[in-house]
């Protein structure tokens, strides 16, 4: 018996001791992230995948892995399909499995890692809160939760002290005529009270929940070990820290009041505890998620400072790709590791945003592959190679992808036609102007128009919000036709990056980050409209732009953006690398 079959069998062997017929095993943890730490990779333990969405329903006598279309190719290479059965995660939702699958059925769930609004989506069975989780008991190894310190996130980075902060927080929930809401989300409580943390590897957060009063004091819950006397000092007395132990009481103390809670960021347990303890739950938005999305002028100006600093990271890795892709002696894993070490040598570099994305001919075409020691691949002349990586800097968050060919040779026709559909829509994007109250998914079809026409298209959405030193992958705002429809506002940061994939062959991808500003008027302008100011600055790969395709107007755009890239670069690298950014720069 295999490792994921011995444990498959352990967790069932639990979950029939609770009494229930299937159990939900979902990628997050309590804090509903997309990353989550060693204790938190439930789902990792039990199936093998590693990748950052997933869902696994456990049946007595059948299981399924639900994944989107990031990670077709990836489930298949790391989970048994003797054990699992593959899913789409959108096109056929584990609620729809169940009901035709186990009609009728009791299906366990863990209300910490579920919000409310996910658990009703499951019609014709019956879902059971657990007390607790039989994944956990079948874990006997599990790691403990990290306990990582907290530091401040200083003024000239943050812009904002957390007391305005609080204050404007508490504001909206007087006037909603809420006593409390619930912060469930480690990010609010990073931006709210000024702090960041060490318990993830590639999101600086301390992990924790709180409660924000209308008073503006907040109550948080998280080991006290992680809050040193600086963060104390800094928190000030309206700030108070409590272990996560002391939550249902807090929660208790909330009984006859108007408590909001957001729906879609919450666990389940919270509502429950909630309602138990005789409070008014208000579904509404976390108070903090959509003024952390809007940037102030100092996290704006932090954004462009360090992307700035890390183009100069990313043009000597190009220049030093150029050089030794050809005479191939690189793997995905050395590449990823000397773009790491260029970047280690920026002011103000902390860590990578996400594990960097190195995929090579057929492995680039895995949307979200990982290089391992197992999977690593030499990386050979003549073939497209795909690099997604980013940094987290003290002052922001960067995220770049930039599909290369290796060389000597040159590009195949049909790549560079394919590639430059994909740097067409990347530009159409980056060139939108469009009115107020217009949302990333009413955009997301700009970027795939050139594919369309192709008959082409890719299955991930085409932009995510991006944080200030927080998440790579920032809520509420997506260029995605599945996002939430919320109104882009100045100061945003998103990634535009479309892509297409030729499964066995090749990936292509081409990401920039775009910051929303207000657009200037036009003579007959009837509304306020707003564009995209583009903050990432490395060149794209000439070598796979097929320049008849282009339109004058998206041919002068890369001209006038090479131009920028060089203008900003040429002082700031060595000769040798100035001469190669030079060259890749030149007018098509």
């Amino acid at each position: 018996m295999t490792i994921a079959a011995e444990r498959l069998a352990a967790l069932r062997a639990e979950i029939a001791a609770l009494g229930v017929d299937g159990f939900l095993v979902p990628r997050a943890d309590e804090y509903l992230g997309e990353y989550v730490p060693p204790s938190g990779e439930r789902l990792s333990w039990l199936t093998g995948f590693t990748g950052s969405a997933g869902l696994a329903v456990v049946l007595k006598d059948r299981a399924a892995i639900f994944t989107d279309g990031r990670y077709t190719t990836q489930v298949r290479q790391q989970v048994d399909g003797n054990l699992y059965e593959y899913r789409h995660l959108i096109e056929e939702p584990a609620p729809e499995w169940l009901a035709s699958t186990a009609p009728g059925a009791r299906i366990g769930y863990d209300p910490w890692l579920h919000t409310e609004a996910a658990i009703s989506r499951y019609a014709g069975v019956t879902m059971v809160p657990l007390p607790r989780n039989p994944l956990d008991a079948a874990w006997r190894d599990r790691p403990a939760p990290p306990v990582a310190q907290a530091r401040v996130h200083g003024p000239e980075y943050a812009g904002k002290d957390s007391a305005a902060k609080r204050a404007e927080a508490a504001a909206d929930l007087k006037k909603s005529g809420e006593s409390a809401a619930v912060l469930a989300d480690p990010h609010s409580l990073a931006w709210l009270l000024n702090i960041r943390g060490g318990d993830l590897s590639h999101t600086p957060l301390a992990l924790g929940f709180a409660l924000l009063g209308d008073d503006g004091g907040v109550q948080v819950f998280m080991d006290p070990a992680k809050i040193g006397p600086e963060v104390r000092a800094h928190l000030g007395n309206a700030v108070s820290v409590s272990p996560r132990e002391a939550l249902p009481g807090a929660l208790k103390a909330l009984a006859g009041r108007k408590v909001r809670l957001d729906p879609d960021l919450t666990p389940a347990w919270f509502a429950r505890a909630l309602r138990d303890a005789g409070a008014h739950v208000t579904p509404g938005d976390d108070p903090c998620r959509l003024p952390r999305a809007c940037k102030n002028p100092v996290e704006q100006q932090g954004a462009r400072n360090a992307h700035e600093r890390d183009a100069v990271a990313m043009a000597r890795f190009l220049a030093w790709f150029a050089r030794e892709a050809p005479q191939g002696r690189l793997t995905e894993v050395s590449a990823a590791e000397q773009l790491l070490a260029f970047r280690r040598e920026v002011p103000l570099f902390q860590a990578e945003s996400f594990p960097a994305i190195s995929g090579a001919g057929e492995n680039g075409a895995v949307v979200h592959y990982r290089a391992t020691e197992e999977s690593d691949r030499p990386i050979k002349p003549d073939e497209c190679y795909l690099i997604d990586s980013g940094a987290q800097y003290l002052d922001g968050t960067t995220d770049i992808t930039r599909t290369l060919f290796t060389g000597p040779g040159p590009a195949p026709q049909g790549l560079r036609e394919r590639y430059t559909r994909v740097l067409q829509g990347h530009i159409a994007l980056a060139v939108a102007r469009f009115p107020k109250g217009v949302a990333g998914p009413h955009l997301d079809a700009l970027a795939r128009r050139p594919l369309w026409e192709a008959g082409l298209d890719y299955d991930h959405g085409t932009g995510h919000g991006v944080g200030s030193f927080l998440s790579v992958h920032e809520g509420p705002v997506a260029f995605s036709r599945a996002a939430k429809v919320v109104a882009l506002a100045p100061g945003m940061i998103l990634s535009d990056e479309p892509g297409y994939y030729l499964p066995g062959a090749y990936g292509i991808r081409i990401e920039n980050l775009l910051m929303v500003q207000e657009a200037a008027p036009q003579p007959d302008q009837v509304k306020p409209f707003l564009e995209f100011e583009t903050i990432t600055f490395a060149p794209y790969a000439r070598a796979m732009i097929e320049v008849a395709l282009l339109t004058p107007a998206e041919r002068g755009w890369i001209d006038a953006y090479h131009a920028r890239v060089l203008a900003l670069l040429g002082g700031k690298l060595d000769a040798a690398t100035r001469e190669w950014v030079a060259e890749a720069c030149a007018p098509l």
